[in-house]
């Protein structure tokens, strides 16, 4: 299991935040930080630091979703900026759970976070587009990383 632990950036002029408080939750999110840093195309980033508020479906309450990155990318051929509301998650995570058969506690759990996740990717994807951004989704294959249960 992966801890949160903090990052330092190699350039952190590009960190469109205090570059001293920037925590990571997984190994995946620290590639996706790390490819950030490094890529000249990324004007700026910021990691948390969005937050988008959602209605969950499971209590119709108003809840705060944390959005993993917010990137700014400079376009090489039309040299236009475009920032990206960006998730990092496993791709199982992104599918609807397949019904095992049994209505199993682990699976009645993935629902649930299915669910939940689904109403922020909703909400986010709708934040961005009020402010012409662009929300995405990048899982374990988009990182080019191998996922393992």
């Amino acid at each position: 299991m992966f801890h949160t632990r903090r990052y330092k950036p190699i350039h952190p002029e590009k960190y469109a935040g205090d570059h001293t408080q920037i925590y990571l939750r997984s190994s995946w999110e620290t590639k996706f930080a790390l490819w950030c840093d490094k890529n000249p195309s990324v004007v700026s980033w910021k990691s948390e630091e969005v937050i988008v508020p959602y209605r969950s479906p499971l209590d119709n309450r108003i809840h705060r979703y944390f959005v993993d990155f917010t990137i700014t990318v400079k376009d090489k051929q039309t040299s236009t900026l475009k920032t990206y509301l960006v998730e990092i998650k496993p791709y199982s995570q992104t599918q609807t759970p397949v019904y095992p058969g049994k209505q199993s506690r682990r699976y009645l759990k993935e629902c649930e976070t299915f669910i939940v996740n689904t109403a922020k990717w909703k909400a986010a994807s709708e934040y961005a587009a009020n402010r012409a951004q662009s929300f995405i989704i990048l899982t374990e294959k988009d990182l080019g990383l191998q996922y393992i249960k």
